[in-house]
């Protein structure tokens, strides 16, 4: 069994190479619990994150929807026509394209991540990025019994 400092270290390498797929970026909500994730890594640029968040877009995102109720990827453009609140729209007009979701764990602690990219995320890349999140999802279950500073070294990590 790995430590916990082994833990965050690996979780740190696997966002750092999400990143480096996701190109223009990603938000990984792992361990949704009563519709709140225990940690959140977002790399999508602070004006979209603001965006979104001022606008109470979650709330409306037909991508958290689907991903909240099912497991497994779902490209953005199949989730347009339940896109009524203009959500995936709003994002491309942000420069958030080629974007699809990923979602794995039971609905009791489900992890939900959605990627952009620039250009289209091949199929191999898309494996990657799912065995990425798989691992993360793996390393953070049982958050709520790690130390507090264990935590707090989770939470910090970008």
């Amino acid at each position: 069994m790995l430590e916990n400092t082994q833990k965050v270290n690996e979780v740190s390498a696997l966002l750092s190479k999400l990143a480096g797929i996701c190109d223009s970026g990603f938000a990984l909500a792992a361990h949704i619990r009563y519709t709140r994730p225990t940690l959140l890594f977002q790399t999508y640029a602070a004006d979209w994150i603001d965006q979104y968040s001022e606008n109470g877009y979650m709330l409306a995102d037909p991508t958290v929807h689907w991903g909240l109720a099912h497991t497994g990827a779902m490209d953005w453009a199949e989730l347009e026509p339940q896109d009524e609140a203009g959500v995936l729209k709003a994002a491309r007009d942000y420069g958030l394209t080629n974007g699809w979701t990923y979602a794995v764990g039971p609905a009791t602690s489900r992890s939900l991540a959605s990627m952009t990219r620039s250009q289209p995320f091949s199929t191999d890349q898309r494996a990657e990025i799912c065995g990425i999140i798989d691992r993360i999802h793996d390393l953070t279950d049982g958050f709520e019994h790690l130390p507090a500073a264990v935590q707090e070294d989770f939470r910090a990590l970008k």
